[in-house]
């Protein structure tokens, strides 16, 4: 299983496909050919769809053109995010015969379609809140050869609401086979979540999965905007990240604001394997750093945008990973928790 593409909902698809080419340094996919997905789309009179892609990363960005488009039913209801995550997978009918099995609800029954002399068979499946999946049966875009900034999805977060973790974490592992591989618990002293990580067995696509686990937690400030589960974040991989945020912000992207406290109290950490010009960098281009006292030459850098949306809902993670680095950064989560904490007390305060 492989993370095809991922499907945003937006008001003006054009201006966003704009954006990821001008900001995030994607390419235009100028012959898509809207079937077999987004599959609901027998008319295309009513909605305008746009692809961008960066490497093995694709996005489908749709907008409506007139009321009876999905997409205006979706931003009745939900700001602009993301609608679906589709899979390239091996046995769709398997995938099926679980979805039946569990209780699933098919948006899509099982089709086929001859696309460019490929022959593919599809469908889409109901998931957590609004969310669905497209399971597509072969892999239709290649990565681009070219050097792009990003080059791959890392992993991509739900949120889910107060005592609904254990269930979407069986639902993943009964009808995709996704399989639990860590857990974090945050708490700070304002708020806090609990989070588990699944993991695809047979291919290692990343999804973990947020609840809050105080009324006032960030990712209750989500699902109060979001109007119910969704997509926080989308990690995307970079490798070179100190290029890649450096050129993101002659851009003028904004991310969020890392303390300087944080980079002073990384430097006492047992293990710390960066030089005093590394470090400089990374507290230059506010990069957060991870790595295991066991394998410090592992790093993990990350660092995270300001909700690209207007409300605190979607944002984009961007990461690399050095030398084989496994993981979420542990030792970031917490201040990940807490940059995002100090712009949801700003948003109060306004």
């Amino acid at each position: 299983m492989k993370i095809e593409h991922v499907h945003f909902y937006v008001e003006d698809a054009k201006a966003w496909r704009d954006w990821f080419v001008s900001t995030l340094g994607f390419e235009v996919v100028d012959d898509y050919m809207l079937p077999p997905y987004p599959l609901d789309y027998e008319n295309e009179n009513h909605t305008c769809t746009q692809v961008v892609k960066s490497g093995s990363i694709c996005f489908v960005l749709s907008s409506p053109l007139l009321p009876n488009s999905p997409v205006a039913e979706f931003l009745c209801y939900h700001p602009p995010g993301v609608a679906d995550v589709a899979f390239a997978v091996e046995n769709i009918q398997d995938i099926h015969e679980r979805a039946l099995r569990y209780g699933a609800k098919i948006l899509q029954p099982i089709s086929k379609y001859d696309w460019n002399g490929n022959y593919t068979q599809f469908s889409k499946i109901k998931a957590w809140g609004s969310l669905s999946h497209t399971l597509i049966e072969t892999h239709l875009f290649s990565p681009n050869p070219k050097e792009l900034p990003l080059v791959n999805i890392d992993h991509i977060v739900l949120n889910v609401p107060t005592g609904e973790l254990e269930n979407a974490v069986a639902w993943y592992e009964k009808i995709l086979d996704f399989q639990p591989q860590q857990v974090f618990n945050i708490q700070t002293k304002n708020s806090g979540l609990h989070s588990r990580v699944m993991i695809s067995r047979c291919s290692g696509v990343q999804l973990p999965i947020n609840q809050p686990a105080t009324h006032n937690s960030q990712i209750q400030e989500f699902l109060d905007f979001n109007r119910g589960a969704g997509i926080q974040h989308i990690a995307l991989g970079s490798s070179n990240l100190l290029e890649t945020i450096s050129l993101f912000r002659s851009r003028n992207l904004r991310f969020l604001v890392v303390p300087p406290s944080y980079y002073s109290q990384l430097v006492t950490r047992p293990g710390f394997p960066l030089s005093t010009s590394e470090i400089d960098a990374l507290t230059q281009q506010e990069i957060l750093v991870d790595w295991r006292e066991d394998n410090p030459g592992a790093l993990l850098l990350q660092i995270f945008t300001q909700p690209i949306f207007g409300q605190p809902t979607f944002f984009f993670e961007f990461i690399e990973r050095r030398n084989l680095a496994k993981g979420f950064g542990e030792g970031n989560f917490r201040a990940l928790f807490e940059a995002i904490e100090r712009e949801q007390l700003k948003r109060a305060t306004q």
